[in-house]
């Protein structure tokens, strides 16, 4: 564990280099894609020029509030469903069964009720997203051990002391792998709405650049997407090992 991260630069770092030499050997054509030295030169250039700003903020806006609807909302449907087993009866196979059936269908539906616009994004994003907050914290819960619930009885705590003190410290890892799918699957809801649904944002701009063969400025707004999504799984994970560190200890 302890050289994971290590590792994970090394096979990153070989792969990058694999693809640069690649591409200036001739092996893969710069019509098809560009080296990665050149898309990080263009992503600087776009940074630095501050023509995309508003689509990077416009995108990473809609994902903030995607997440924290799934999350917020996903705890508490995932409680609520705990609480009744009759309910979770009826609608756990539908949970099972629901990244079967795709998201993007909805999206005449939603584009009726919010518009052309943010609204409809973020709508389809928090779909895509909420399930997987709602199957952690049932998860979690299904989990917490019984000698726990038993001492808080023993202990006569009242039942919001108990939750916030027994029971909420020992579904956290599982509520905290929900947090991690909610925000990838809200990205991904976020950014590809954005090819359909939206004239501004990220995945709106990449699209624009590929129907009109700019691929600079398409695989430099791409590298962006990776490196975001990279740092906050990064920060995530690292926040993930820490909580779990001061869990066994």
């Amino acid at each position: 564990m302890r050289y994971r991260p290590l590792a994970s630069a090394g096979v990153v770092t070989a792969l990058v280099l694999a693809l640069e030499v690649s591409c200036r050997a001739g092996l893969l054509k710069k019509s098809t894609i560009i080296p990665p030295s050149d898309m990080a030169a263009s992503l600087w250039d776009l940074l630095a020029s501050g023509v995309y700003s508003h689509a990077i903020l416009l995108t990473l806006g809609n994902v903030a509030i995607a997440s924290g609807i799934s999350i917020a909302g996903g705890f508490v449907a995932g409680v609520a469903i705990h609480a009744s087993a009759f309910f979770r009866r009826g609608i756990e196979p539908y949970l099972s069964a629901y990244y079967a059936v795709p998201t993007f269908i909805f999206y005449p539906v939603f584009v009726v009720l919010f518009g052309v616009g943010s609204g409809a994004i973020v709508a389809i994003a928090v779909m895509l997203a909420i399930v997987a907050m709602i199957t952690a914290t049932l998860n979690g819960m299904d989990r917490i051990p019984r000698v726990l619930t038993r001492t808080a009885r023993v202990l006569r705590m009242p039942r919001l002391r108990a939750a916030l003190l027994v029971q909420l410290p020992a579904t956290t890892p599982y509520l905290f792998t929900g947090v991690r799918l909610s925000i990838a699957y809200a990205f991904i809801g976020v950014i590809a709405s954005e090819f359909i649904l939206s004239g501004d944002g990220l995945g709106y701009a990449i699209a624009y650049a590929y129907n009109n063969f700019e691929n600079r400025t398409m695989y430099g707004l791409m590298l962006l997407i990776v490196v975001v999504v990279s740092v906050v799984n990064a920060s995530l994970d690292i926040l993930d090992r820490r909580l779990q560190a001061r869990l066994r200890a």
